[in-house]
């Protein structure tokens, strides 16, 4: 078994029979807020798993809802949960509710995305704006794409930005950033010298003496 598989195995979370799976992370506060002991149990969710060569919708992608409230609306992805099948759109799917009520404040009436079941959405082709199935061709460069199965046209994958706003694919170097050249670039030699060594024969000094062996008995 290899070593990734055993440390995955080892840092799966353990959830007790009818807890209810949120886009927090079990061990945060807010998960565990939503799931006090005692709980009644709930209605079991079957979730089909899909393999990672088979997904197909990555954040930033562009979907169109197929069922539910907002049928028909078009979206931008934000996040993905590929261990629930889970996608949420901006804007959409939303529910609303009261935050911080107390007994003389009503709270803030506040709008969240609820997470949308992958099968529930559809890419769409950016040629007319149209949601059509997809499936993985490679080119003839070998690289692996989407195809739509309508236009037969490449629907690229969506450019993120990283959390400082940068974005790697469109990165150009600056005259203060250091080129691939320079970091490759062999600049340190190992030696078994000693310090006091280095240091003498970059001074031109010359020692001939040596220090004698020592034996400890």
């Amino acid at each position: 078994m290899r070593l990734t598989a055993l440390l995955s195995m080892a840092a799966r979370v353990v959830v007790p029979k009818g807890y209810r799976y949120t886009t927090n992370r079990p061990w945060t506060p807010a998960a565990k807020k939503q799931n006090p002991p005692g709980q009644s149990r709930r209605r079991k969710v079957f979730v089909e798993p899909l393999a990672p060569q088979d997904w197909s919708v990555f954040k930033g992608d562009t979907v169109e809802i197929l069922a539910g409230k907002d049928k028909g609306k078009q979206g931008k992805v934000i996040q993905v949960f590929r261990h629930r099948n889970w996608v949420i759109l901006e804007g959409l799917n939303t529910h609303h509710r009261y935050i911080g009520k107390t007994g003389d404040y009503r709270g803030t009436y506040l709008a969240s995305e609820a997470p949308i079941l992958v099968r529930e959405v559809s890419l769409i082709d950016p040629t007319d704006r149209k949601p059509t199935e997809v499936e993985w061709k490679f080119t003839e460069e070998g690289e692996r794409v989407r195809v739509s199965l309508r236009t037969g046209r490449i629907i690229p994958k969506p450019v993120v930005e990283r959390r400082d706003g940068i974005v790697p694919q469109q990165w150009k170097d600056g005259p203060k950033d250091t080129s691939p050249e320079d970091t490759l670039e062999k600049t340190f030699v190992p030696s078994l010298k000693t310090l006091e060594e280095e240091v003498m024969e970059k001074m031109g000094i010359q020692e001939p003496r040596r220090n004698r062996r020592s034996y400890w008995y």
